[in-house]
């Protein structure tokens, strides 16, 4: 009887592996074998049909361009515009609110991290961030505010362009991998509000990855978190000033930048180096804006994140 039992027993342990993975690899490590499309020349003219830089300016742009530091009038308005924004494109996004209270050199002050998921069945995630806030400056300069295009109103001008821009595709995504999707977050407390320390800066960041950490993912499965459901993390910060060089940061991740090299530039990562020459100076505006750099760029971010989620665009053929 012992061994019809311990036959049951290995059975059942196998059939139990295989319905948590696919392929016969747990999906907790389908990230490392995940390989992209490349789109063809007609399906990336067909995909970056749908986005305009002067439109993304005066719709999302523009309306970011304000001081927006955490608990102000400008990070309540500026969220707004993002839930709104997402918002317009139906049931499609998911869009919850991380909000928290922490201590800070100025006391406690409320933050709110927003997240969009396209399809939060999904057990795994390709995450586009930035952070929202801008630096908080006790007194103007001059009279002029601290208004952060670079950092980062740009990076968060690009993604909402991006969902927009790509709804029909991203919506028709689920057909080539629905274990895969799309996420957006929008980190509030970025910026240290006095000094940069471990405890002064990165607030929302910290907060959510704890927080991830410690939320199931899926709900039903207790051995992993939503941690474990992100295959790639792509952090834009500081893009929208001419001429950027983009360094490789993590070698982990050298494959991916490698694609996106080859998608439009020689070197290319998400944060370039040095920083740009208006970083933290009220110089960091709208004028000092390359439009051409944030276009190209723009075109480059959406066609990664087609190639990675296995979305080819329909292209319809004329015929005469």
């Amino acid at each position: 009887m012992a061994e019809p039992r311990m036959r049951f027993w290995a059975t059942f342990a196998i059939w139990l592996t295989f319905i948590h993975c696919s392929n016969g690899i747990p999906w907790t490590q389908e990230k490392l074998q995940h390989r992209a499309v490349t789109l063809t020349s007609n399906e990336i003219q067909t995909a970056l049909s749908h986005t305009d830089v002067s439109q993304m300016w005066q719709r999302d742009l523009r309306p970011l361009l304000v001081t927006r530091y955490p608990g102000s009038t400008g990070s309540q308005a500026v969220q707004q515009h993002i839930k709104t924004t997402l918002g317009s494109l139906g049931a499609s996004w998911e869009v919850t609110e991380d909000k928290f209270s922490s201590d800070t050199p100025y006391g406690p002050l409320p933050f709110t991290n927003l997240i969009a998921t396209l399809n939060p069945s999904a057990k795994r995630r390709l995450v586009l961030a930035c952070h929202y806030d801008s630096k908080y400056y006790p007194q103007q300069w001059h009279g002029r505010d601290f208004l952060g295009a670079t950092d980062s109103a740009v990076p968060c001008a690009m993604m909402l362009e991006l969902a927009r821009a790509l709804d029909g595709e991203l919506k028709n995504q689920k057909a080539s991998i629905p274990n895969l999707t799309l996420q957006l977050i929008f980190f509030d407390g970025e910026e240290a509000l006095f000094r940069w320390t471990s405890l002064d800066s990165l607030y929302g960041s910290r907060h959510l990855a704890q927080k991830m950490e410690n939320t199931p993912h899926p709900p039903e499965d207790t051995d992993t978190n939503q941690l474990d459901g992100i295959d790639l993390f792509v952090l834009l910060d500081l893009i929208g000033a001419p001429s950027p060089r983009f360094g490789n940061q993590f070698p982990e991740t050298t494959h991916w930048l490698s694609r996106l090299q080859n998608i439009g530039v020689r070197i290319l990562h998400l944060i370039p180096s040095p920083f740009p020459v208006v970083w933290h100076t009220f110089d960091d505006n709208e004028q000092n804006l390359d439009r051409s750099t944030i276009e190209n760029l723009n075109k480059i971010l959406q066609i990664f994140v087609l190639e990675y989620l296995n979305a080819r665009p329909a292209v319809t053929t004329n015929t005469p």
